[in-house]
């Protein structure tokens, strides 16, 4: 089982950053695909960025060039780097992280994902 626990999110004006980071339990973190999503009420789960075990990265197309996704083994932890934001950026944003062994490279499905966070809330105002 892998818990993981996000922070870092808030309230910042547009044009703005902000870091998240979500902490993971476990001892075999480099093993696993971490991913974040974002959801607003009323809408789907939308895939924001993930980088697998071996460092590869992928983004949504609303946020490349704007997010960076990183990770840091030694900590258990994986960041996104949010920079140039907007008020559409708004929304829950959620860790997620999948082992290599279940990794079937969808990594912009949720349901790719085996484990999740409990959310943190990014609020972008204009």
């Amino acid at each position: 089982q892998v818990q993981l626990v996000e922070s870092g999110g808030g309230l910042v004006q547009a044009g703005g950053s902000l870091r998240l980071s979500c902490a993971a339990s476990g001892r075999t973190f480099s093993d696993y695909t971490m991913g974040w999503f974002r959801q607003n009420p009323g809408k789907e789960r939308e895939f924001v960025t993930s980088i697998t075990w071996s460092g590869s990265t992928y983004y949504g197309d609303s946020v490349k060039g704007r997010f960076t996704i990183s990770r840091d083994n030694a900590k258990n932890t994986v960041y996104l780097q949010m920079n140039s934001l907007k008020p559409e950026d708004t929304a829950v944003y959620y860790c997620a992280a999948t082992p290599s062994w279940n990794y079937r490279g969808r990594y912009c499905i949720r349901d790719e994902y085996c484990y999740w966070g409990q959310g943190t809330q990014v609020t972008v105002s204009s």
